[in-house]
């Protein structure tokens, strides 16, 4: 790094800090490699004033790929990697692959980049969301449907999807007012308001998850810690064989539910 670049890393850093940016170093660096001049200052006054770092640069480092982030678009959690790694652990060869409520299509480029044979379909309701997920699936074959969850998927996939992942909202409504400002504020309220208790998404992805799995398929979801017993209750009740993950160190909780072989037609 020369002097002047170092200057201009030391003054970036200040001023992240100062809008209270708690990686401020690290967020420098991902700044100054994105822009420089003025582009460089038009990008770190969005940050200032409250963006989050990931709609400013374009991108976020996400289960091991560099996932293309739209402002307007969910923004991929790295808590929710832990459900990348069971979906990836369970996909098998040749799999059918399909990621609802895609948002930027990040579970399913995810899973794509582990398992490059599958066949990766994608579905979400927003259209801005749909045009994110397009850049990031269709350059690795990916196809993405724009529709409520499962409303847009082609019929020939009926009874043959291998996994299925779903990154649904699970905020109860009521926590919503307790989020981070980066999120409340910028982030669809749809794309985390999961309604009064945080799982009327979820429960009608147990809902629609039976006619779509393959037999042995399997339906993953991630959920507050407090909300999964019930969510695998909901998923018990569709018929399935529910499963509750956690992983400490990631905070993170997943229902992960099967369908048995033969149980469905």
């Amino acid at each position: 790094m020369t002097v002047l670049d170092a200057e201009t890393y030391d003054g970036l850093v200040a001023r992240l800090r100062a809008a209270g940016c708690v990686f401020a170093e690290d967020e420098a660096r991902l700044l100054l490699e994105a822009a420089s001049g003025d582009r460089l200052e038009k990008l770190v006054l969005r940050r200032v004033a409250g963006e989050p770092l990931e709609y400013v640069v374009g991108w976020v480092d996400f289960a091991g790929v560099r996932v293309v982030l739209d402002p307007g678009v969910f923004i991929p959690r790295q808590r929710t990697t832990f459900l990348v790694d069971l979906a990836a652990a369970v996909v098998p060869a040749g799999a059918l692959v399909v990621d609802l409520c895609c948002g930027s299509g990040a579970l399913g480029l995810a899973i794509r980049s582990r398992h490059p044979s599958v066949e990766l379909h994608a579905a979400d309701l927003d259209p801005v969301a749909v045009a994110c997920a397009r850049r990031n699936l269709e350059p690795v074959g990916g196809t993405v449907h724009e529709g409520d969850l499962d409303a847009p998927l082609p019929e020939r996939l009926r009874g043959r999807v291998d996994v299925l992942v779903a990154n649904v909202p699970y905020v109860p409504s009521a926590a919503i007012a307790l989020m981070p400002p980066e999120s409340r504020d910028h982030e669809p309220r749809d794309t985390v308001d999961g309604g009064g208790d945080g799982l009327d998404v979820v429960r009608r992805l147990a809902a629609l998850a039976p006619r779509w799995l393959a037999p042995g398929g399997t339906v993953l979801v991630e959920t507050g810690a407090d909300q999964a017993q019930a969510a695998a209750g909901v998923f018990a009740g569709a018929g399935l064989r529910a499963a509750i993950h956690h992983d400490e160190e990631r905070g993170a909780t997943v229902v992960m539910a099967t369908c048995e072989a033969g149980e469905f037609g």
